[in-house]
């Protein structure tokens, strides 16, 4: 789902139209990619758009006028406007991200969780904007439902058909990640329909995307006896935090229980709560004038980072005794290895346990990498947005948020002993580039 102004909000990963274009090196553009709901000059032509079609050159048709018309490359442009294809490539790193909390490899029950978490994405993206088609009337009458490029019987309607392919995908992953995927569902359309106009809205996307880790941690978290194949695709552990196939069958519980994903739960709340910073700065977007709302996240950000970033040096018998959550002790420690926010245990923090080996280590220095990529991608738009809280800046900051997820996953899974995952995490960022310069995140 995309961050945007009140009553703009869709999905589960979230951006805001961006202003100015300027060169970002992580992102491939400074902010966004052009933003289709800041209407530019007409197009020249075929030759004079800059990443689109004709499907722009209609901004004010009325509604249901003309949808369904012109060339099958418009109607494609149409469709990826409407989906916000760009977008995409913060998704696969939840489940990615999820399947490293709990020290498996990704496997089929993770290309499944994958599969269901784009659906239910889009399926959001295209709810948001016809719930918001009246408005949009008005206020944004350039998007593919007003505009008359797609009718609103039709984004319903593929709302409606993405929404039950993600439920299928995810069933196929077992009826534990079955469940995790309604209460996804559900919470994609409850935001989109309602609570997006409320006070719940930033909560409950923040609620989204802790459930697609969740998702992608509860379909790969199958035990696996060393040497075998599981049913979900767990296979042996990429973990290299001195984690063993042996550890692991003894730590993560029964599969087809939902409490297999628990040890992700630390993970899902810190991704939560970047989502939900950036959804609360997204409300200010449309008018901008809030200078305590980028300060504030701008300050979550950098807690966020601490905590990946959290714990001292740990010996390597520390390593092989806390890579994975320990039977008895207290209920906290069953369940993350200590204290969530490390109360009374040192050199631990809220993920559980403290950056592996000495610092030199390399695991421990691409989690400092992927950690900087991320304050780097999220916190410069923040700053700007709070000296200057104009819509502009404050849609940067926005922008910023959604590319920032992907260093975030990166760094979670590289966090929970998973180098492998984590540079597959970050090595969506060139593709997304690539895309947002052909179609807008928002």
């Amino acid at each position: 789902m995309s961050l945007l102004p009140a009553g703009r909000r869709n999905g589960f990963a979230h951006g805001g139209p961006p202003a100015a274009v300027t060169e970002d090196r992580l992102s491939g553009a400074g902010g966004t990619a052009p933003a289709p709901d800041r209407p530019g000059p007409p197009p020249t032509g075929r030759t004079g758009e800059r990443g689109a079609d004709a499907g722009g050159s209609r901004p004010h048709e009325a509604p249901g006028r003309g949808a369904g018309r012109g060339t099958p490359r418009e109607r494609l442009r149409a469709w990826a406007e409407l989906l916000r294809v760009s977008a995409l490539f913060s998704v696969p790193g939840d489940a990615l991200a999820g399947a490293a909390a709990v020290g498996r490899r990704p496997g089929r029950g993770t290309a499944l969780a994958i599969g269901a978490s784009l659906c239910l994405y889009e399926a959001g993206m295209a709810l948001n904007d016809w719930a918001d088609r009246d408005e949009d009337a008005i206020d944004r009458p350039h998007r593919p439902i007003p505009s008359g490029r797609i009718s609103p019987a039709a984004a319903l309607g593929a709302a409606g058909v993405l929404t039950a392919a993600g439920l299928a995908l995810a069933a196929r992953a077992g009826r534990p990640a079955l469940t995790v995927a309604t209460g996804l569902a559900a919470t994609v359309w409850a935001y989109d329909l309602h609570l997006k106009h409320t006070k719940a809205g930033p909560a409950a996307m923040a609620a989204a995307r802790s459930l697609d880790l969740l998702l992608g941690a509860t379909a790969t978290a199958d035990v696996a006896v060393p040497g075998t194949g599981t049913p979900g695709g767990g296979g042996l552990s990429d973990n290299v935090a001195g984690v063993t196939a042996a550890a692991t069958a003894a730590a993560v519980p029964t599969p087809g229980t939902l409490t297999a994903s628990l040890p992700a739960l630390p993970a899902a709340l810190v991704l939560g709560a970047h989502t939900y910073g950036v959804t609360a700065v997204s409300r200010h977007e449309a008018q901008g004038g809030s200078t305590g709302v980028p300060l504030a996240v701008l300050a979550t950000t950098t807690a966020l980072a601490a905590a990946v970033l959290g714990g001292g040096e740990r010996s390597s018998r520390a390593t092989d005794r806390n890579a994975v959550p320990q039977p008895g002790g207290t209920p906290g420690q069953d369940l993350f290895g200590q204290d969530l926010f490390g109360r009374g245990i040192p050199g631990r923090g809220i993920l559980g346990r403290g950056l592996p080996g000495r610092a030199t280590d390399p695991l421990r220095l691409l989690v400092i990498g992927l950690t900087g990529a991320y304050l780097r991608t999220a916190g410069p738009p923040l700053l700007h947005a709070a000296l200057n809280p104009s819509p502009p800046l404050t849609q940067r900051a926005v922008g910023g948020g959604i590319r920032a997820m992907i260093p975030l996953q990166a760094a979670l899974a590289a966090r929970a002993g998973s180098p492998v995952t984590g540079l597959a995490v970050m090595g969506l960022v060139p593709l997304a580039r690539s895309l947002a310069r052909k179609v807008s995140l928002t």
